[in-house]
């Protein structure tokens, strides 16, 4: 079983600075941490792995930094990683993304199961994962609550919904993406973390991929920021002390006098 796992270093900050030019995040000397979804799409890999052997390979696309948080996911697991890295990539949005990402994927060939986290924290579009799917053309599972069932021909799962939840099975190869309920994200071994240290991570470039240059970065992505600004602070609300009737009386008198109710 070869298991690929798509994650993503995201800004580790609530004070979130944006190139004026571009309207993208502006990522050099930022803190920088692995997508928490990202976390558990590795542990649902590596325990895979572990029921029917095979290699799980952690993949990113970013910059020469997020080899930090491929290093980390051997340390939970994985066998190898890789970083694809270029400035070419730079400002994609989640189209060019996930061809960039599809593309390395390919090259890496033989993929059995590709799993990533139903979102990233820094965009919240849960657009990338099923967007690799389609470039690869290949079947998809998305908000995946729970795996019933996995052999080297099928996967079972539990898809979630606002309602409960659906039983969907799925033929490999496939593209699935997890929510947290899923599992519990074990903690690196020692072990792991020596491997981690020791690893060769690999950085493919624009020039190692079978691609389309103007499909990439900035250049191929027909969507885009027009504008960024801060939401307005929240005022502090009101407070009602005193007896129940009296508090139920000064609230329905507050909610008439700003027309909250009739």
């Amino acid at each position: 079983m070869n298991i690929v796992v798509c994650i993503k270093q995201v800004p580790d900050t609530t004070d979130v600075k944006i190139d004026p030019r571009t309207n993208t995040l502006i990522r050099q000397g930022v803190d920088s941490i692995l997508n928490p979804f990202d976390s558990y799409a590795l542990e649902e890999g590596v325990a895979i792995k572990e029921k029917l052997g095979g290699t799980v390979t952690a993949i990113t696309m970013g910059p020469p930094q997020a080899e930090a948080i491929l290093r980390e996911a051997i340390s939970m697991g994985c066998d190898e990683g890789i970083l694809v890295s270029d400035r070419a990539f730079a400002g994609a949005d989640t189209l060019a993304t996930s061809y960039t990402l599809a593309k390395a994927i390919e090259k890496i060939g033989n993929v059995d199961l590709i799993i990533c986290g139903k979102q990233a924290i820094d965009g919240d579009t849960a657009q990338v994962g099923p967007g690799i799917a389609v470039h690869m053309d290949l079947p998809q599972i998305i908000f995946i609550q729970k795996v019933r069932e996995v052999t080297e021909e099928k996967i079972v799962c539990e898809r979630m919904t606002e309602y409960g939840y659906d039983v969907v099975e799925g033929q490999l190869p496939i593209m699935l993406t997890v929510v947290k309920d899923i599992n519990q994200p074990r903690l690196p071994s020692l072990r792991g973390k020596m491997a981690a240290k020791k690893a060769e991570i690999p950085t493919w470039t624009v020039d190692d991929l079978d691609v389309e240059v103007p499909r990439l970065g900035l250049e191929g992505s027909p969507t885009w920021v027009d504008k960024v600004f801060s939401p307005p602070a929240r005022s502090g609300g009101a407070k009602f002390e005193g007896e129940p009737e009296e508090v139920v009386e000064a609230f329905m008198k507050a909610a008439q006098e700003n027309q909250l109710i009739q």
